[in-house]
């Protein structure tokens, strides 16, 4: 039976979304699928931009360090930005534009300034080695990247042969100089529509690839728009009959070049008006300073971060009573911790959300006393636009409680996969499906268990990290014979890498050689943090491939007592 909290979200999100509304829903044929959409949200990103930024022009917009933006700001220095790639650099409609960098406003004004410029952002993973960052610029063909310092000095490194255009943090004014024009010629910017190119963003494959995850205007205008929903629906059915939403700030703690990230933190906020106040680096101490300093009201992050703050030693010295959510992604938290967020922070309403790069984002919610009633969860589809479903080997949805492939379909899946039509078509049902390869079930009101994934994919902390490109990384070194890859569970990161491999005849290997050897080919958090090593050749299977659940059974046992020393 659906719970109280159910049927309040049911109807409250048939109000909201009904004829003459703002966010009233239609439908787009596609496919031979017919999609739901909210009819009345603008075509393109750059117009939801020139809206928003009117409407909420004198609001402050960008908080980070001693930088505070305006809507009305913020969008003119994009807009400056834009008439420079354009005029100066060349850019072209649907160009791809990379962006290497951490969080800062200046990362902001450059992703919305490529949008308006035309191109297409391409989202380089800051975390990234040098060599990884240029094969991303390499696969996603990237006529132009706009890299800060640290990021500019990896490509360099690695080689990148697309041109670099340098920026700093800090003030934009300044940061942004060599891409900055003073007289905005909005003539030179091209005009766009929904299905124009908008982003790129990169997804570890199961073979160890990355695959270029592109976008159109269309499906990331209506995945914001569904975020915008779900929380004004949400805030409606759990605040008192009459409540106004107070002004919204929100603390962005996870990296932009997500999709949790870019979507439903910083593109929501135009369409509410709400403040973002960046954090460059993640730091439990310095996220709860900035909570009761600046008075935010929305938290989201990987679910080993709001438990970090729960607790942290110096909970107690801070104010968190303006933050009233609390919304995690990535992996499901452990019950025990659910329960410890209940007691630590009484306040909040606490979140658990699934989606992926190639569904921007958008998939199920669990939300409140729903969540505490089945915290393993991730809650219902997010209507009106998400559809999901369990398909069996066969390919057909089964029915409530039975395993199967989760299938994911909305207007705001992905177009597909660049250059890459194979991957493309096996990833992508011809009725609109996106296959996930992760493994689950619905129960008889609808919510989504995920329980196993059918890719060799390990996620720590929210980034998904394959197994085969560790692997790759590990045997590519001379003394290697063979290696396998796996992920173990981490009370932190929900799980991590560990690896065991074994040397070749007449080698001899330190494990601190092989980590530097690992460390300059790989990004840090795809490091196995336990490298075992066997004298004798890895376990096989009937076929011939390496026993890999053999060995975590077996390594699993020396993990228990080795987790916690990390």
């Amino acid at each position: 039976m659906p719970s109280e909290l159910d049927q309040r979200l049911t109807a409250k999100t048939a109000r909201v979304t009904a004829s003459g509304t703002p966010f009233e829903t239609g439908f787009l044929d596609r496919g031979g699928s017919r999609l739901p959409v909210f009819a009345r949200a603008p075509e393109t990103l750059t117009e939801l931009f020139a809206r928003s930024c009117a409407e909420h022009a004198e609001t402050e917009f960008l908080v980070d360090g001693d930088v505070r933006l305006t809507y009305a700001e913020t969008h003119a220095l994009a807009q400056r930005v834009a008439a420079g790639l354009v005029t100066r650099h060349g850019v072209r409609r649907g160009d791809r534009v990379g962006l290497a960098a951490r969080n800062s406003a200046s990362w902001i004004v450059l992703y919305m300034g490529v949008l308006m410029a035309g191109g297409c952002v391409t989202l380089l993973n800051g975390w990234w080695a040098g060599n990884e960052l240029a094969g991303g610029v390499a696969l996603a063909e990237c006529s132009l990247v706009l890299a800060d310092r640290p990021r500019a000095e990896r490509l360099a490194q690695a080689g990148s042969a697309a041109p670099v255009v340098v920026f700093e943090h800090g003030r934009p004014e300044s940061g942004l100089a060599a891409l900055l024009v003073g007289a905005i010629e909005i003539s030179a910017l091209p005009t766009l529509d929904a299905d124009d190119l908008a982003t790129i963003v990169f997804t570890s494959g199961s073979t160890g690839m990355a695959k270029a995850a592109v976008s159109d205007h269309r499906a990331l205008v209506q995945a914001t728009y569904s975020f915008v929903v779900q929380a004004q629906v949400i805030f409606d059915a759990l605040a008192p009959d009459g409540a106004e939403q107070p002004p919204q700030s929100a603390l962005v703690s996870v990296p932009l070049f997500h999709v949790a990230g870019e979507i439903a933190l910083f593109l929501q906020s135009f369409l509410v008006g709400r403040r973002l106040i960046v954090m460059p680096k993640w730091d439990a101490l310095e996220a709860m300073r900035l909570i009761e300093s600046e008075r935010i009201t929305f938290f989201a992050g990987v679910p080993s971060m709001s438990v970090e703050i729960a607790s942290h030693p110096a909970r107690g010295d801070f104010d968190l009573t303006s933050c009233v959510g609390f919304a995690a992604g990535g992996a499901p938290r452990p019950v025990q911790h659910v329960d410890h967020l209940r007691d630590s922070l009484p306040h909040a309403a606490h979140f658990l959300g699934y989606g992926l790069t190639e569904t921007n984002c958008v998939g199920t919610c669990n939300v409140a006393d729903n969540y505490l009633a089945k915290p393993r969860s991730s809650g219902p589809a997010s209507f009106p636009l998400a559809e999901v479903a369990i398909l069996g080997p066969d390919g057909l949805p089964l029915p409530a409680g039975l395993r199967g492939e989760i299938a994911v379909r909305s207007v705001c899946n992905i177009r597909g996969y660049w250059g890459n039509p194979d991957e493309t078509a096996a990833a992508f049902r011809d009725d609109g499906f996106f296959l996930t390869g992760d493994i689950g079930y619905l129960d008889d009101d609808g919510y989504l268990f995920v329980v196993d994934r059918k890719k060799d994919i390990i996620i720590r902390g929210g980034e998904n990290i394959a197994s085969a490109e560790v692997e790759l990384a590990l045997c590519a070194h001379p003394g290697v014979a063979e290696a396998s890859v796996f992920g173990l569970p981490h009370d932190r990161y929900g799980e991590v890498p560990v690896a065991v491999y074994a040397i070749r005849d007449g080698h001899r290997l330190s494990e601190q050689e092989l980590r530097s050897h690992l460390e300059a080919r790989i990004a840090a958090f795809k490091v196995p943090v336990r490298l075992w090593r066997e004298n004798v050749a890895l376990p096989r299977l009937g076929s011939e491939k390496i026993d890999k659940q053999g060995l975590k059974a077996r390594y699993s046992q020396d993990w228990e007592g080795a987790k916690g020393a990390l």
